[in-house]
């Protein structure tokens, strides 16, 4: 890589950013290893180490000269800039500039700006109760979770959109660059637009190695790399060494150029109108794996090799010749010349860091509660749909809700985006194209439909993105909903981990204010996926979610339209939490008017008087959760009015999934009291859920009456076929529920066998339609509540 003839730097401030540096890498380094004698006055001792030596010191100190280097023109141009860490595992190097700013003393203030705050903020480190290792929420300035490789890009991207004077610099590591979300994050530069949006510079890190083995990206040659990410539409320029003087002028001049061309790219489109897609610089950083470390180590190559990724020294309790090697290379920073006796850092270099918000630790963007605005959400209840009575009526239920997300984009063009797979459309929700294009900054044909750079529907076909661009828009105070087939939300199953982790920490941070809730859309769902077949069938996710702590997930399965408006404008407005709405898009009854949707999903779960037949004391409780599992429902119901009149039949509906947990369990669990009156002490429960049936019984286990517990869901049963044949492969259909019922009431007994036997006539009878004629029966798709368009009873 050739080197930049520029030196912008003179003799004074290469000797002081110099300085900064050491001291971030001293302070890093004592992180991983030090209890005690954090300042080296004494000669090293083995009870001044730690006993446990844990961290990562690699990726550190690329990350100290890069963050010294944005400090400088933050301070030059008053830039307004955060910092996200690819390489997470540099948790030391991003605790240690936030110390030296000064920010990590002003919301721990027990780790003060002396020697005994350097001694605490070393001992707290990968120490029992301390901080993790890695970049965390604990950490000030960063949105980003170290934790996981490969979303660092998406979240970068998701800060800047809508976010016109942000600029995000996000430090890529080779290590995480061959991860698919990654790869598939530098296309993110496709959906900004630099006339409204920020501006991202990524800093693809080159340090040569992952724990045990070199990477892709440092071994391609430079003319191959170029070309890839002149190919991604960025402008990369290279940067490389390993003498400090020479890397610093290159990397200020670099960093310069690039700021330049950023601003250039920004005041074209916003003064002057050019709308012309340029590619966004990117830089090439390539430096030592474990940058002034130990170069050997028990006679083996550390610097520069695997061997630094972690811990290059990790015997300096037991073993004298690498505790002297420790303090050898601690003391070669100079920490004499860097802090003052009482371990304040020297006024010199505490002037080099920003001041205040233009800090990256304390930046509001890296707090995004500190920005966040309430939404002006429409009123969700100008949107109902009619019901003159249960069931009379349908609609498409996310189709209504689209008009309701179309208004709530109008409102509030700045602060909230509708995020999704290509798939939005195909969900329902195509009102919000009335109001709001797709993002597109790719070349657009007279074709296209709904496309422009002025958009605010974010489509890209990876869920990876979708969800690392909408976890980055709402760590950075902004609110937006993820639309997507149910069955292939699961790609983003460990994202969904993470940010669950980081809503739970960051509850118990005080100065980490509350962000807008993750909320998720899940339609084209299980039970109406038989066009597609078994690969779109998997009800799934909702499982992972509800392993997830109980204070930070939310499910609702809304049966109808005005359900699923009262719930998405509930979760809108939410705070902290990750919600997941399953709704189907398909024609489907409306069962509550407006008032008694409210009513109901305020209450989460309810009697439904209307559709039972029990005034007082049920003989049987049929339960249903999900749109397709309360029609089967209804459906059974219908029949056993007709055939078993004198039965006593309670229906009880489940909006919301978390009110069948103990109160104990989870805050919006129904107390033992009120789970007994509705479902009974001593009744046969049959209950017909969305998902897979063992998720109820361990919401339900504790609960008196769960040995009474009969869940019919989905058993991993699956085709292309017919919606009813569907819900038959799982034994989740009304005849079944039917026969259900007969098993488990007692009363039944042999009385009603002919009718149970019916039941099973009805099922192969229908099977048996689909079979010849390719469609369900016209008297079960037809199917009214109560009974209007002909019957269930057995066909043919």
């Amino acid at each position: 890589m050739a080197r930049k003839a520029k030196t912008p730097l003179d003799s004074t401030e290469l000797e002081l950013l110099n300085a900064y540096w050491r001291a971030a890498n001293y302070l890093s380094v004592g992180q991983i290893y030090l209890l005690d004698n954090p300042l080296l006055t004494e000669p090293l001792l083995p009870e001044h180490v730690k006993p446990r030596l844990l961290g990562h010191w690699g990726t550190t100190p690329g990350l100290n000269l890069i963050y010294a280097h944005l400090n400088r023109l933050i301070k030059q141009r008053d830039l307004n800039s955060i910092f996200i860490t690819g390489p997470g595992h540099g948790g030391p190097g991003l605790v240690a500039n936030a110390y030296l700013e000064g920010t990590y003393s002003e919301y721990y203030p027990h780790i003060g700006t002396n020697a005994d705050g350097i001694q605490r903020l070393f001992r707290q480190f990968s120490f029992p109760g301390g901080i993790p290792s890695h970049v965390a929420p604990e950490t000030p300035g960063s949105i980003h979770e170290g934790g996981e490789l490969g979303y660092s890009l998406a979240h970068a991207y998701g800060a800047a959109y809508d976010n016109p004077d942000l600029l995000v610099t996000c430090v890529v590591g080779d290590g995480e660059a061959e991860t698919g979300p990654l790869a598939a994050s530098w296309h993110s530069n496709k959906f900004l637009n630099p006339a409204r949006d920020g501006a991202v510079l990524p800093v693809l890190h080159l340090n040569g190695y992952k724990i045990a083995n070199p990477t892709v990206l440092a071994r391609i040659g430079d003319t191959e790399l170029t070309d890839l990410m002149r190919g991604y539409g960025h402008e990369p320029h290279l940067v490389e060494g390993d003498d400090p003087a020479q890397v610093h002028q290159d990397l200020a001049a670099t960093l310069q150029e690039c700021l330049d061309e950023i601003a250039d790219i920004q005041q074209s489109a916003r003064t002057g109108g050019n709308r012309t897609r340029r590619p966004w610089p990117m830089i090439i950083l390539r430096t030592p794996k474990g940058w002034t470390g130990p170069k050997t180590v028990d006679g083996l190559p550390v610097e520069g090799t695997f061997r630094a990724h972690q811990v290059p020294l990790a015997e300096t309790r037991t073993n004298p010749e690498h505790l002297a090697q420790l303090e050898e290379w601690m003391r070669s920073y100079k920490p004499e010349e860097l802090f003052t006796s009482d371990g304040a850092l020297i006024d010199e270099l505490r002037e080099l860091a920003p001041v205040g918000d233009r800090r990256m630790s304390a930046n509001p963007n890296a707090n995004g509660g500190v920005l966040l605005r309430d939404l002006d959400l429409p009123d969700f209840r100008d949107y109902a749909v009619e019901v003159p009575e249960p069931a009379a009526t349908t609609s498409e239920a996310t189709r209504v809700l689209g008009e309701f997300l179309r208004d709530t984009i109008t409102g509030n063009r700045d602060h909230f985006r509708v995020f999704g797979p290509d798939e939005t459309a195909s969900n329902r929700l195509s009102a919000v194209f009335e109001t709001s294009d797709r993002v597109w900054e790719a070349d657009l044909l007279d074709t296209d439909d709904h496309l422009s750079p002025d958009g605010t529907v974010m489509e890209v076909l990876s869920e990876h993105l979708c969800q690392g661009w909408l976890e980055g828009y709402l760590l950075t105070g902004r609110h937006g909903i993820f639309n997507c087939y149910e069955a292939f939300i699961h790609i983003v199953d460990s994202m969904v981990n993470q940010h669950a982790k980081w809503l739970k920490t960051t509850r118990d941070i005080g100065w980490r204010r509350p962000i807008g809730s993750l909320n998720y859309l899940l339609s084209s769902h299980v039970w109406r996926q038989d066009h597609n077949g078994f690969s779109h069938q998997d009800p799934g996710f909702i499982d992972h979610v509800m392993n997830k702590k109980a204070e930070v997930v939310r499910v609702y399965l809304p049966p109808d339209a005005n359900t699923l408006l009262s719930v998405a404008d509930h979760c809108l407005r939410s705070r902290n939490y990750i919600n997941v709405v399953v709704a189907g898009k398909q024609p489907a009854m409306n069962y509550l008017t407006m008032d008694e949707a409210i009513a109901h999903c305020t209450r989460g779960l309810g009697i439904w008087e209307w559709a039972g037949t029990a005034d007082d004391e049920p003989d049987v409780v049929l339960a249903c959760a999900g749109d397709i599992p309360t029609l089967e429902t209804l459906a059974a119901v219908d029949l056993l009015r007709k055939h078993l009149p004198d039965l006593k039949v309670r229906v009880i509906n489940v909006v919301d999934l978390m009110r069948l947990q103990p109160e104990s369990e989870h805050p919006h669990g129904l107390s033992e009291s009120d789970f007994d009156a509705l479902f009974t002490l001593d009744k046969p429960v049959i209950f017909a859920y969305h998902g897979y049936p063992w998720l109820i019984h361990r919401l339900t286990y504790r609960r008196a009456n769960h040995h009474n517990f009969h869940v019919r869901g989905y058993k991993e049963e699956g085709t292309t076929t017919t919606p009813f044949d569907m819900v038959m492969l799982n034994d989740l259909d009304r005849f079944h529920l039917v026969m259900d019922v007969i098993d488990r009431v007692p009363s039944l007994g042999s009385r009603a066998a002919r009718l149970r036997q019916d039941m099973e006539d009805a099922r192969l009878a229908a099977r048996a339609y689909t079979r010849e004629y390719g469609e369900d029966d016209p008297a079960i798709s037809g199917w009214r509540f109560p009974s209007q368009l002909g019957t269930t009873e057995p066909v043919g």
